[in-house]
């Protein structure tokens, strides 16, 4: 019922992964199959079966550092992840990163269902008809990247505490950089923007060729217990009174309606 819903109202074809964690229904939905509908059995059979014989990298929550790191050891499947002792994963990764993977290969996921409980996470990828040299048309696409996922964040009445940029060259290979907000959690377009403006200056590119840039705001909270400090610049005040300006726009008349005139480049 659910993809039926989303493919007639929104035109997406969604990908459903049910289990008896998050951890192992986020893995689920991304191998449906044809029928979109992944189910995994709640019994440990079940859950070993499914998990055990997969890449260490395709678990829920690695990241490609700790993936790598995990490989270097050895650790190439998370079967093998899950039979090692905790104490030896923690001096792998790290203590509190080492026990959550841990549990993570073994099934055990610790946070509750809530039906109504937002996500933890958001991201919106850009891919450029050809690999491009241009930096004005990657930040244009970082721009309009910004622009997306900060109107969702407040259309949620979220805030981000950390932002990630995924750069795709035109190899295939990906360069990762993530940082925390400066000033704290946000959900304003400047503040995503400018961070996306130094992640991808802090890749350091010359002459590479970009495919594909992805942002993903992570550590989201709920922007009503967000503190925002006062802010003493003209200029930021005139932006987010424009701002707000530009979301009721947009909630009138459509996403996408009114947004900065950079952000429309030859990324799609």
């Amino acid at each position: 019922m659910i993809r039926t819903r989303a493919l007639a109202r929104y035109g997406l074809d969604v990908k459903v992964g049910v289990a008896s964690t998050w951890a192992l229904a986020a893995m689920a939905s991304n191998e449906t199959g044809p029928g979109g509908i992944r189910t995994v059995g709640a019994t440990r059979e079940d859950i070993e079966a499914f998990l055990y014989p997969r890449p260490v990298g395709e678990m829920y929550g690695i990241g490609p550092a700790q993936a790598r790191t995990l490989t270097a050891f050895g650790v190439h499947t998370i079967g093998i992840l899950a039979t090692l002792p905790e104490s030896t994963v923690q001096r792998i990764l790290g203590g509190r990163t080492g026990r959550l993977l841990h549990e993570r290969a073994k099934g055990i996921d610790r946070r509750a269902v809530v039906p109504t409980h937002l996500p933890y996470s958001t991201s919106a990828q850009r891919r450029f008809t050809i690999d491009t040299l241009d930096p004005t048309t990657v930040r244009a696409a970082l721009l309009s990247l910004a622009v997306e996922l900060g109107d969702r964040l407040r259309s949620r009445q979220q805030a981000a505490r950390t932002v990630t940029l995924t750069v795709t060259l035109a190899g295939r290979s990906q360069i990762t950089r993530s940082r925390r907000l400066e000033g704290g959690p946000s959900a304003h377009t400047d503040d995503l923007r400018q961070t996306l403006y130094d992640l991808y200056a802090d890749c350091g590119f010359q002459r590479a060729r970009i495919r594909a840039v992805t942002a993903r705001c992570e550590q989201l909270q709920d922007a009503a217990r967000t503190p925002e400090q006062l802010s003493l610049d003209p200029q930021r005040d005139d932006q987010l009174r424009a701002e707000s300006a530009i979301d009721a726009l947009n909630r009138r008349f459509g996403a996408g309606t009114v947004g900065p005139a950079a952000a429309y480049g030859r990324a799609v």
